[in-house]
């Protein structure tokens, strides 16, 4: 009798624990995201918001555009905010987001030494750079990691026709902000997002040699990982943070964000 009344009293136990861990985890929503809105500072400045509006806590997992959706695929974040747009309409289409929702944007802009020696200042759009690019000594480095940033600078160049130049392309699988170190220290080209230059500009001695071109346009989206697949998501905790970022509150406070007297992001959700 007194066995069967511990095994009842373990049991109970357990049952009490596992409920605490279920409470505990619908308290922590996880996303994957794109390193520029965590280097810029803006989930920093949006998250604690949400939190003290909802009570959840957003755990972050920042990584690269192809990276994120990768984790959204296997079932291991319960929504991705990234920037390629095509790879965003095929996780989608493959069942594996939701619905691909339009959050903000800003542009990507081109950077290099300020003696550009590829003469970038001088030309007008954004075919004629790629092409310049590829018939200097001067190096361009590439992020080369699949992310947002990656997948836009191989559209330009096919979109300009040209292939860059196998002296002195160099792709570095790292990073926005490693790039940005070795291409400050090389004295190279590459290119980077508004938002994260924005963030690093005083700490290097690169210019912006090229920007405003339509093809350099931005966008960011938020997506819901399908819990048809993955019923297990913190699924109503993530539409949550997806609702508060598409709705009034999390729309004015992008829209708010500055760094150095400059928006980062311009919000867009319709």
């Amino acid at each position: 009798m007194l066995k069967t009344i511990r095994s009842i009293s373990l049991a109970a136990v357990l049952l009490v624990l596992a409920a605490c861990t279920q409470q505990t985890e619908n308290k922590v929503v996880v996303l994957a995201t794109t390193t520029s809105t965590e280097s810029s500072g803006l989930l920093e400045y949006l998250l604690p918001e949400f939190q003290s509006d909802t009570d959840l806590e957003v755990r972050v997992i920042a990584v690269g555009t192809g990276k994120a959706l990768r984790m959204g695929e296997d079932g291991d974040v319960d929504l991705v905010m990234v920037h390629a747009k095509p790879a965003e309409e095929k996780f989608v289409a493959a069942g594996f987001g939701v619905e691909r929702l339009e959050l903000m944007y800003n542009d990507f802009v081109l950077l290099g030494p300020k003696n550009d020696p590829a003469g970038l200042k001088e030309l007008s759009s954004i075919d004629e750079v790629m092409k310049a690019l590829t018939q200097t000594d001067t190096a361009f480095l590439s992020r080369g990691d699949d992310s947002g940033t990656h997948k836009k600078e191989l559209r330009l160049w096919k979109q300009a026709g040209v292939a860059p130049n196998i002296e002195s392309y160099r792709e570095l699988g790292q990073g926005m902000g490693k790039t940005l170190q070795l291409a400050d220290e090389l004295q190279a080209y590459t290119m980077i997002d508004r938002g994260t230059w924005l963030a690093y500009s005083d700490t290097v001695d690169l210019d912006i040699l090229f920007e405003g071109a339509p093809p350099l346009f931005n966008q960011y989206s938020v997506m819901l990982v399908n819990p048809e697949r993955y019923p297990d998501l913190n699924t109503q905790g993530a539409q949550q943070l997806i609702d508060w970022l598409v709705g009034e509150k999390g729309q004015s406070l992008i829209g708010a964000y500055e760094l150095k007297g400059k928006v980062l992001f311009k919000p867009n959700a319709q």
